[in-house]
């Protein structure tokens, strides 16, 4: 599915903005051990989302999937979902690819300032489905 189908499929869901489970894409569309970047509708209107996708990294299909804000606080720019994704201290991270802040994929806690924090998402598989609550 392209980014313009997945944006037009999301404007048809605008009238559910609060905290629903929405259709981002599908397994097929995931780059393993890397990010994508989707466009969800939330409350306070669209947000982009960064996800990443684990498989085996971690015990359980629990840890497969991580979604956080794709926005970098630090670079001003939406650029989280391109970071390069890696393990400090045993948690899986990705690192900013602006001025390389690594952010805890888990919680979205900036390891080099505790100050900040990304939006971690809800984010699970349903089949091949990935969807993400808003």
């Amino acid at each position: 599915m392209t980014a313009t189908a997945l944006k037009k499929e999301m404007d048809t869901m605008a009238e559910q903005t609060t905290k629903t489970w929405q259709k981002v894409c599908t397994k097929a569309d995931l780059v393993e051990f890397s990010g994508v970047a989707a466009w969800i509708e939330t409350a306070d209107g669209p947000a982009q989302v960064a996800i990443f996708y684990l498989p085996g990294l971690r015990q359980g299909k629990d840890h497969e999937l991580y979604a956080l804000d794709h926005f970098d606080p630090f670079s001003k720019a939406n650029v989280i979902a391109r970071g390069i994704v890696g393990d400090l201290k045993g948690a899986a991270v990705v690192a900013s690819p602006i001025y390389k802040q690594h952010f805890r994929l888990e919680d979205g806690q900036c390891l080099e300032d505790e100050s900040v924090k990304l939006r971690a998402w809800k984010i699970e598989f349903k089949g091949d489905e990935v969807w993400v609550e808003g």
